[in-house]
């Protein structure tokens, strides 16, 4: 019974030290180099041209073939950090912009109207929509949090269109109607005060 026992024990003996030989191999490879199987590290990189500098690689097929192979590249760009606008006037008394969908086509389309009752060219129609494209984006709602400025024309504050009509909040036609207004009265025209616009940053 002891002779036959022995070599099961002799086995399993083999056994344990193998595996224990074998996790300490594993364990000294990383020690000795632990980027050995990350192919993204830093040595890969500087290691250089593994296809002895060539962008692609053309591979010879049976026949009358082949096979072009070429590297891809890739931007990392960083993440925008969020900055939040410090509270206005307006929003420390209360007031938010209305909860209203914008309709910027319907708003020029109603503007190219205005501007030629005024008399005013097409290039006048133009320089305007230049104008609040870049102010408001012809947004009904277009709030600029740090100054107060309000809807299509960006008025400071918003209430000042009032004068134009009651539902200057949500209106486009009479936000519009305060714009070309003002505009007029300060810059004579929509090219005026695009002029204007550009040479300082504001109208």
């Amino acid at each position: 019974m002891q002779a036959a026992g022995r070599p099961g024990r002799v086995k399993q003996a083999a056994t344990v030290v193998f595996a224990f030989v074998a996790s300490v191999s594993f364990l000294l490879v990383n020690v000795v180099d632990p980027f050995s199987g990350a192919t993204a590290s830093p040595d890969f990189a500087e290691r250089g041209e593994r296809f002895g500098g060539a962008e692609v690689q053309a591979f010879d097929v049976e026949g009358e073939y082949t096979i072009d192979v070429s590297k891809e590249g890739y931007v990392v760009e960083e993440k925008p950090e969020v900055k939040l606008a410090p509270a206005s006037t307006s929003a420390s008394s209360g007031w938010a912009p209305p909860a209203v969908t914008p309709d910027p086509g319907s708003a020029q389309a109603y503007a190219a109207g205005a501007v030629a009752a005024r008399g005013w060219a097409s290039t006048e129609f133009d320089c305007l929509v230049a104008l609040w494209s870049k102010e408001s984006g012809w947004r009904v709602n277009a709030y600029n949090a740090s100054s107060g400025a309000y809807g299509i024309p960006q008025a400071l504050p918003g209430s000042k269109m009032a004068t134009a009509g009651a539902d200057w909040e949500t209106n486009a036609a009479t936000q519009i109607e305060w714009g070309l207004g003002y505009v007029q009265g300060r810059y004579g025209t929509p090219c005026g005060a695009w002029a204007h616009s550009q040479d300082v940053g504001w109208y």
